[in-house]
Parts: C-alpha cells; structure tokens; sequence
C-alpha cells in the first residue's frame, strides 16, 4: 500500500472516530435534556396559557405580583370560604406549615394564630414582590411566626424533613415545573406529614374561573401519582374548590 494510501485510509478512521464521538456526545446530550424536559411538551399557547403542557393539560400563567389585589378582595371569605378550609386542615398549635405559592399571605396570616405558640408557617412564593408584600402585611398585623422562603422555579425552597403540613391553593396548575417543585416539597414532609392541594373545580361548569385556572379531581390525582404521595382523602365542602388531601408514600 502506498503512503498516499495508508494518508487517505487514516483520514477516514479520523473522520469515522470523530463523527461517532459526535453522536454519543449528542446523544448524551438528548439524554440530559430528556431528564430535566421529557415530562413537558410544547406547543400553541392559549391566550391565559404559557404553551407548556404536562400529562394532557396546559400549564397555567402565574398571576403576576401587580395583581395582588386580587387574592385580599373583600368578597374572597365569601367566595372560597376560608374558614371551612382551616377547619379541613386541622391545625394545631406547634405544627410547621408551609404556605406554598402564599402570594400576599392570605392563607399564611390566617393560619399563623391557630400553630402558636412554637409552631410556625413558611410562606412561600418565587416572586420576591409578593414575599415584600406578605411581610408587611404580617408586621402590621402581629404575626411573628410567619417566615417568608424564597422559590425556584423548579424548588420550593423548603428544607428536607422541615414540615408537617404544605399547602397550595389555587397555585400547582400554574407551576412552571410541577413535577420537580411538588418533589422538593414532598422531600420538606417529616414522617406522617401531608400535602393538601386546593383547586377551582374544573368539572363544574358554575365555577367562574378561566377554564386554565381550574383542575378536575382525577387529573390532580394523576400528576399526584408521579410522586411519593398517596390519596388520603378528598373534601367537598367549598363552594368552588376541591381539596385534596395526599400523604408521602410508606407512611
């Protein structure tokens, strides 16, 4: 064989090596995205939508921090019926709860009293505006069990085994990355812990939210069952919400 021969006969193991090199690094690649993304899909976004889709529905818009007027309107006890959800959670003096998406802190100034002495609430929210808000409102009120946690978008924040309680209401259909932040809060339960989604009742055609801000009851149970929780219980007695109560797996 000639040397202009082995010449050409290397330059194409050369090539064949760099050109196998490139797929695997590809192909680790995909591997890498598939992991964070593979749950997600993209696609049209719907005008209250962000164009993400987890297990068949679209992912909500975040209301964003300048709408806070909303969630302190006068009509919201009448509407939600806050006291009947206190009442649901069975809270008692010295438990940690986390508020998790606490916004202004409707919900965590509520539950504040009913976990003194020694017991305290984490507010939680990825909007730091909303957090500002939140302690003022609770400095003018009082509340020195009220701590505010600065979220990710893919973490609560919350630290492992920190809680007994976490609460979100009308907050996991707008999660950027639902899966990844309900396992951070999963990982905060302390054994015998529990998570209780709040939730605009999708089947019901009376409630008078946006159909995107709104979740049926087995599509909550199945993106529930992607974690380390089970179904415990569901409550009815909110006029427009259901309220689902899931306990960690094993426990």
């Amino acid at each position: 064989m000639t040397r202009s021969a082995h010449a050409a006969r290397a330059d194409r193991t050369r090539r064949l090596l760099c050109q196998a090199l490139a797929l695997v690094l590809a192909g680790g690649a995909r591997s890498g995205r598939a992991g964070d993304e593979g749950r997600y899909r993209s696609g049209p976004a719907s005008p209250d939508g962000t164009g993400r889709f987890y297990m068949g529905r679209e992912i909500a818009g975040v209301m964003d921090w300048q709408g806070a007027a909303w969630l302190e309107r006068q009509e919201r006890e009448r509407e939600e019926r806050t006291d009947l959800l206190l009442r649901a959670l069975a809270l008692h003096p010295g438990m940690v709860v986390a508020d998790v998406g606490a916004g202004t802190g409707y919900l965590a100034r509520r539950m504040a009293p009913l976990v003194d002495p020694q017991g305290l609430v984490l507010a939680v929210d990825v909007q730091p505006q909303m957090l500002r808000l939140l302690e003022e409102m609770a400095r003018r009120e009082g509340l020195g069990n009220i701590r505010t946690v600065q979220a990710q978008e893919r973490s609560s924040g919350l630290a492992p085994a920190s809680i007994d309680l976490a609460v979100l209401v009308d907050v996991y259909h707008e999660l950027a990355w639902p899966h990844e932040v309900m396992d951070s809060v999963v990982q905060a339960l302390r054994p015998g812990g529990r998570v209780v989604l709040v939730e605009y009742r999708a089947e019901d055609a009376r409630v008078p939210i946006k159909p995107l801000h709104r979740m049926s009851e087995a599509q909550v149970r199945r993106e529930m069952a992607t974690l380390a929780l089970v179904h415990e219980r569901t409550i009815g007695t909110l006029p427009w919400q259901h309220v689902l109560v899931f306990r960690r797996r094993g426990e």
